[in-house]
C-alpha cells in the first residue's frame, strides 16, 4: 500500500496543490506572485519525486484491488509526466511578468492551472479508456476557463467558447468510440483489448474498428491535425500568452502520451488498417499548415499555424510505428521534447516582451529588434532555427530521426513532404530573423529589460536547444541527445514490462 502511494505521489501532489490553491483563493493578502510560488513549489516537489526512478525500467498498477488496473505507473508515464511538469513550471515562471500586469488574474487561475496539469498527468497514466476520457475532460474544462479568464477581453471569450464547443464535440467522439469498443470487446482496459483482437483477428471486428476510428478523430482534433486544425489558430491567438504556451507544448505532449500507449499496446495487429487514412492526413497537415503559417502577419498566429506543421512531423513517425515500432515511438517521444523546448522558449519570450498584448505582436513590430535588445533577439533566433530544423539545434536532430525512420519504414514520399515543409518553414521563421537583424527599427516601443528569473529561464532553454543539437561533441561525458534517446527507448520498453 505504501509503495503504491509513493508511485502515485507526483499525481497526488499536483491534485492536492490544485485543491489548496482553490481553498486559499478567497484570502485577499495572497498576491499573484505568492500564488505562483506556491504553484511552482507543488509542481517542483512532484517533479523531483517523479525523476527519482527514471533511470530504471518499472511498471506497476498502483492500488490494483481498488482501481482494477485503470491507472498504470511506469517509466513511460514517468517520462511524460516529467515533460508535463517541466512545461508547467516553465510556463508559470516565465509568465509571472504577464500575470502581474493583468489585474484580471487571481489565485483561482493557478488552481485551474494545476487541475489542468493533473488531468494531463492522469491521461498519461490512464490504462483504461473511460479513465482517459475523464482525465481529458479535466484538462480540457480547466483550459476552457483559463482561455477566457480575462473575460473583459472579447477575443478571449470568443476563443474560449469556440474551443468549448468544438472540444466538447471531439470528447463526444471519444465517448462514443469507447462505447463501440466496449460493445465489441466487453472491456475498455488497455491490454485486454489486444487480447480480444488476437483471439478474433480472423472474425468480424468492424465495430471495434469504428470505435478506434472515433477515438482517432478526437486525437486528431486535440493535436490540430488536418482536417480538424482550423480551431487552433483562433484559439491560440485568442488565449493569454501563458495559456497558449501551455496548450501548444504541454497539452500536445499529454495527448500523444496516451494515444501512443493505446496504439502500441492494443493495436499492434491492426495498425495498418488506418495507414492510408493517416498518409493523406499527414500530407494535407504539412501542406495546409505551411500555407497557413506563410500567410500570417501576427507572430502568435504564425507560431500557432506552424504548430500544425509540427503535428504533421509527429504523425510521420506515428504512421511508421507499424514497421519500426520502437524506433518510431522513440522518435515521437524525442521530438516532443525538442518541440516542447522550442515552443515554450518562443511563446515564453513573446509573453515576456508583449506583456500588454499590444507590443511586438507582428513581424513589423520586430524591425531592428536586435539593435534594441540583442540578447533577446539572439534567443528568439535560436528558437526559430530549432523550429525550422536547422543543424546544430535539437530540432534538426528530431527531424532527422523522424525522416530517416519514415524512409526505413517504407514511406519515402512522406519524408519528401516533410523535408519540403521544412524548406517552406525556413521562409516564415527566417523572415523574423531577417527583420530583427537586417532592418532599421521602425519605432522604439517599450521593451522590458532583461531582469528577473524569466530571461534566465528563456536563455537556458536556448542553451539547451543548442546543446541538444551538438550533443556530447563538446564534452564527451556530458549527457546530450544520446541520453534523451536512451530514455525514450527505456520508456517504450516499459510499456511491455508490467509487473
Amino acid at each position: 500500500m505504501l509503495e503504491d502511494f509513493i508511485y502515485t505521489l507526483p499525481l497526488f501532489i499536483v491534485g492536492l496543490g490544485a485543491v489548496v490553491l482553490m481553498l486559499i483563493s478567497p484570502i485577499q493578502r495572497i498576491s499573484l506572485r505568492k500564488a505562483s510560488i506556491i504553484t511552482v513549489l507543488f509542481m517542483s516537489v512532484a517533479l523531483i519525486i517523479d525523476l527519482i526512478p527514471m533511470s530504471q525500467m518499472y511498471s506497476v498498477f498502483p492500488f490494483e484491488d481498488t482501481f482494477q488496473a485503470m491507472i498504470v505507473v511506469d517509466t513511460y508515464s514517468g517520462y511524460f509526466s516529467a515533460i508535463l511538469l517541466m512545461g508547467a513550471i516553465l510556463t508559470i515562471l516565465i509568465g509571472i511578468n504577464y500575470f502581474e500586469k493583468h489585474i484580471q488574474f487571481t489565485t483561482e487561475f493557478f488552481s485551474l492551472f494545476l487541475f489542468s496539469l493533473f488531468g494531463m498527468m492522469l491521461l498519461v497514466h490512464a490504462n483504461e479508456l473511460i479513465t482517459a476520457l475523464i482525465a481529458l475532460e479535466i484538462a480540457s474544462l480547466s483550459l476552457y476557463v483559463m482561455i477566457g479568464y480575462q473575460k473583459v477581453i472579447e477575443r478571449r471569450v470568443e476563443a474560449s467558447y469556440r474551443y468549448l464547443v468544438l472540444g466538447s464535440l471531439s470528447g463526444a467522439f471519444f465517448l462514443l468510440g469507447s462505447s463501440f469498443i466496449y460493445a465489441a470487446t466487453q472491456t475498455t482496459h488497455i491490454g485486454k483489448i489486444s487480447q480480444y483482437i488476437q483471439n478474433n483477428i480472423e472474425g468480424d471486428i468492424t465495430i471495434l474498428l469504428i470505435g478506434v476510428t472515433m477515438i482517432f478523430i478526437t486525437f486528431l482534433f486535440k493535436i490540430a491535425a488536418f482536417p480538424f486544425q482550423n480551431w487552433a489558430i483562433d484559439v491560440y491567438d485568442g488565449a493569454p500568452y501563458p495559456v497558449t504556451t501551455f496548450m501548444a507544448a504541454t497539452f500536445k505532449a499529454a495527448i500523444f502520451g496516451f494515444i501512443l500507449r493505446f496504439v502500441l499496446v492494443d493495436l499492434e495487429m491492426i495498425r495498418d488498417f488506418w495507414d492510408d487514412m493517416f498518409f493523406y492526413i499527414i500530407v494535407f497537415t504539412l501542406l495546409y499548415g505551411s500555407f497557413l503559417a506563410i500567410i500570417q502577419n501576427s507572430l502568435k498566429r504564425m507560431l500557432a499555424a506552424s504548430s500544425i506543421v509540427h503535428t504533421g512531423y509527429l504523425l510521420i513517425a506515428f504512421i511508421s510505428i507499424d514497421i519500426i515500432g520502437k524506433s518510431a515511438a522513440s522518435s515521437i517521444i524525442f521530438y516532443l521534447v525538442a518541440y516542447f523546448l522550442s515552443a515554450i522558449g518562443a511563446f515564453g519570450l513573446l509573453s515576456y516582451i508583449s506583456s500588454d498584448d499590444q507590443v511586438r505582436i507582428s513581424y513589423e513590430d520586430f524591425r531592428g529588434f536586435a539593435h534594441i535588445r540583442p540578447y533577446m533577439a539572439a534567443m528568439m533566433s535560436v528558437f526559430m532555427l530549432s523550429l525550422a530544423g536547422i543543424p546544430s539545434t535539437i530540432g534538426f536532430i528530431g527531424k532527422f530521426y523522424i525522416f530517416t525512420g519514415a524512409i526505413e519504414a517504407g514511406y519515402p514520399i512522406l519524408a519528401v513532404f516533410g523535408i519540403l515543409a521544412t524548406f517552406i518553414s525556413v521562409y516564415y521563421y527566417f523572415k523574423l530573423i531577417a527583420i530583427m537583424y537586417f532592418y532599421p527599427s521602425a519605432k522604439m516601443q517599450d521593451v522590458p529589460p532583461l531582469r528577473g528569473l524569466a530571461p534566465l529561464l528563456i536563455g537556458s532553454l536556448a542553451v539547451a536547444i543548442v546543446w541538444g543539437g551538438v550533443g556530447n561533441i563538446l564534452i564527451s561525458y556530458f549527457p546530450g541527445v544520446d541520453f534523451l534517446i536512451d530514455m525514450a527507448k527505456l520508456a517504450y520498453e516499459s510499456l511491455f514490462a508490467h509487473n
